[in-house]
């Protein structure tokens, strides 16, 4: 997909753009065998060549994926199949030679139903929920699980929730069918520009000094105010521990990361091996991890965005440098680090609702804003062209997630502008120029208009 296209799918259809791809897929092959269908009726050599060329188009698409094997292109090849059998009999019955009774409704209804019987066979939603294998419910308790936080949730209606469960966490990749990978076979490779490749089994991991870490993760086509953004509490061993097991030769600079079904991350090496604690995670808020999240191991990175950093399903880790290799998005525009900038949203009131005073005249303005490893150190907003004013701040437990905060406004009745910006913990202020999300992520102050009642 072209860039522009994965925009626009992101930002009018969020979590939602694979089921929407998905479906416009079906309807363009649709379309196009009822084109083929249509030529065939006066050029029945045509369209036969026409449908049996966009079989083996398709064949080599699903041969083209990584560990693809014969078994999976077999589906096509039936279909393919059939549907000749099936369009050539439709022509002949169309000029006459009924063939034991057979009409060309039934026929085309019979292959109406084994298409829609084989489209059900097995869920195409990008979706939908695959449960965790069994044997993978239970995990070793971290050696260094978190100290208890409180105070980090100012408690206004409507706020975002400190911690997202993972039912609710974004989730934005380039897996159509979210991939189903087995523990017990799973294994990380680590090879590249080291002193000794080492190849590591999930149950290596698990004996391994686990750790949990509060890590806000951000998506780099999450728009000003978008919701492509979540905290949680991710289980894991510090990737620099693996990398100082192997030996990364000290002209390297990046880790090429690769994820069962192909796709890839290039993430720079000073991330992966400084005191910011990147993971190779193996849970998600205190459970194995979702299918959908990277099960049985993922990637968690604070402080970059995730298209260079939070790979899911990791199969394969090469210490490299950037420019001998580079990431699945690098090449389709983005750039090529992808730190993650200050940013933070108002959740409550809503853009274009009305706000209701307290009886002291009040209206909470709530929200959170992140700056993932440097933190938040001030966050203000301002109504109408008024000045800026300094919000309440709730308890920041870790500088790698987002923080929450909450303004008690004076407000006067009458149609009114709020918006909010904030500061990281280095002191700089979030920008107010106003930027896309590509080539390495979206600036602006986010503004809501409400009506105060």
């Amino acid at each position: 997909m072209p860039l522009w296209l994965k925009n626009l799918a992101v930002s009018a259809f969020g979590t939602a753009d694979k089921a929407v791809l998905l479906t416009g897929v079906l309807v363009v092959l649709a379309a196009a065998c009822a084109a083929i269908g249509v030529v065939a009726m006066r050029r029945s050599g045509i369209g036969l060549w026409l449908f049996g060329g966009l079989g083996i188009v398709g064949i080599l698409v699903v041969l083209s994926r990584p560990a693809a094997t014969i078994a999976d292109a077999l589906p096509m090849g039936i279909g393919t199949g059939l549907g000749l059998a099936l369009l050539a009999r439709a022509v002949r019955d169309a000029d006459g030679a009924e063939s034991r009774g057979v009409t060309r409704r039934t026929l085309l209804g019979g292959a109406l139903g084994v298409g829609i019987g084989l489209l059900g066979a097995r869920p195409w939603s990008a979706g939908a929920t695959r449960p965790v294998p069994t044997g993978a419910a239970t995990l070793p308790a971290p050696a260094r699980p978190l100290p208890t936080f409180t105070g980090v949730n100012p408690g206004v209606p409507g706020q975002t929730p400190y911690i997202i469960p993972a039912a609710d966490f974004y989730r934005i990749d380039t897996a159509l069918t979210v991939p189903e990978v087995d523990s017990a076979t799973w294994s990380l490779r680590v090879h590249g520009m080291v002193d000794k490749e080492v190849v590591l089994t999930y149950d290596e991991l698990l004996a391994e000094s686990l750790q949990e870490q509060l890590v806000t993760l951000t998506c780099v086509s999450n728009e000003v105010g978008g919701d492509l953004c979540g905290n949680a509490v991710w289980t894991g061993w510090p990737v620099r521990n693996l990398l100082a097991r192997v030996g990364v030769h000290p002209d390297a600079d990046m880790v090429l990361s690769t994820s069962v079904d192909g796709w890839t991350a290039g993430t720079p090496l000073t991330a992966l091996t400084d005191r910011r604690d990147a993971l190779l995670a193996v849970a998600m808020n205190g459970e194995p991890l979702p299918a959908e999240h990277g099960y049985p191991v993922r990637l968690v990175v604070p402080g970059l965005y995730g298209y260079v950093s939070a790979t899911k399903w990791v199969t394969d880790l090469k210490v490299t440098r950037f420019d001998a290799d580079q990431g699945y998005w690098t090449p389709r525009g983005w750039s090529a680090l992808g730190p993650v900038k200050t940013a933070s949203r108002i959740d409550v009131p809503r853009d274009s609702t009305q706000a209701q005073r307290t009886a002291d005249g009040l209206v909470a303005v709530a929200g959170v804003a992140w700056a993932q490893h440097r933190g938040i150190s001030r966050v203000e907003v301002r109504v109408d062209e008024g000045p800026w004013v300094e919000a309440d701040l709730a308890a920041e437990p870790s500088i790698d997630a987002w923080r929450q905060w909450v303004y008690r406004w004076p407000a006067a009745p009458g149609r009114h502008t709020l918006t909010v910006r904030a500061t990281d913990g280095t002191g700089a202020v979030q920008t107010d120029q106003v930027q896309r999300s590509d080539p390495d992520g979206a600036t602006g102050h986010h503004s809501v208009t409400v009506e105060v009642v």
